[in-house]
C-alpha cells in the first residue's frame, strides 16, 4: 500500500510501499461526534514529520512519574521537544469532551429558563383565573361546596390548560427536531424515553404551579366572595 502524502514530506520515503500487517477496530480519531476517518500505524522511523505521541500506562497517578518519563526520553535525545504532556483524562476533557460539555451547557441553560417561564405562565393563568371566578367560588362554597371539590375543580382546569400546551409543544417539537439534528448525537431525535421524560416533567410542573392558585381558591371567604365585584 502506498501512502501518497509520504511524496509531499520532507525527509520521508518517496515512492514507498508498505506492506499492511493488521487491522485494528474503529476508534474515534477524530472526536466523539465525528465518524472515524480511515488512519494507519506506520514505523516511527519512517520521518521526522508530523506530530508523535507517547502512551505510558501507569500503575499510580500519572502525573507523578511525568519527570521520569521526560528524563527517560531526553537520555536518548535531548532535542526532542515535549508538548502537551499531560494524563489520558484531562487530554480527553480538553480535546474531546469540552465541545459536547459546552453544547450541553448552553442547551441545559436555555431548556431551564424556558421551564422557569412555563412555570410562570401556568401560575399567571391560573392566578389571574381564580381572581375571575372568586364570585363563582364564593357562591359554590356558600351551597355547601366542599374546599376539596374546589381544590379538585381549579387543578383540573389547570391540568386541561397544561395537556393542550403540552399537546400542541409535543406536534411543534416533532415538527422542529430535525432543525436541531445537527446538535444532537448519540440519541434519536425522537427519541421516545426523552419525550416522555419531558412530558412527565412539565406536568409535575403543571400542577406545581398551580397548587399555590389553587389552594388560595379554597379560603376565599364566601361572604366576601358575594361581594366580590
Amino acid at each position: 500500500m502506498k501512502f501518497n502524502v509520504l511524496d509531499k514530506v520532507a525527509y520521508a520515503p518517496l515512492d514507498t510501499y508498505f506492506e499492511i500487517i493488521g487491522v485494528t477496530a474503529d476508534a474515534k480519531n477524530r472526536g466523539l461526534q465525528d465518524p472515524p476517518l480511515p488512519e494507519a500505524f506506520l514505523p516511527y522511523s519512517i520521518t521526522g514529520s508530523f506530530e508523535r505521541g507517547v502512551l505510558v500506562r501507569t500503575s499510580v497517578e500519572p502525573l507523578l512519574l511525568l519527570m521520569s518519563v521526560r528524563k527517560e526520553i531526553w537520555s536518548v535525545d535531548r532535542g526532542v521537544a515535549l508538548t502537551l504532556t499531560d494524563s489520558l483524562e484531562n487530554y480527553l476533557r480538553r480535546f474531546s469532551y469540552s465541545q459536547p460539555r459546552f453544547g450541553l451547557i448552553v442547551f441545559g441553560a436555555f431548556a431551564t429558563i424556558g421551564l422557569t417561564l412555563v412555570a410562570i405562565g401556568i401560575f399567571s393563568v391560573m392566578a389571574y383565573t381564580v381572581t375571575l371566578q372568586t364570585r363563582e367560588i364564593g357562591i359554590r362554597m356558600a351551597l355547601g361546596a366542599q374546599r376539596i371539590s374546589v381544590l379538585r375543580m381549579i387543578l383540573g382546569r389547570s391540568l386541561l390548560l397544561t395537556a393542550l400546551g403540552i399537546g400542541a409543544g409535543e406536534l411543534a417539537s416533532f415538527a422542529l427536531t430535525r432543525l436541531v439534528q445537527s446538535q444532537i448525537w448519540g440519541v434519536s431525535t425522537h427519541d421516545p424515553l426523552t419525550f416522555g421524560a419531558v412530558l412527565v416533567l412539565l406536568i409535575l410542573v403543571g400542577i406545581g404551579a398551580s397548587l399555590v392558585p389553587a389552594r388560595r381558591a379554597t379560603q376565599v371567604d364566601p361572604l366576601v366572595a358575594l361581594r366580590y365585584e
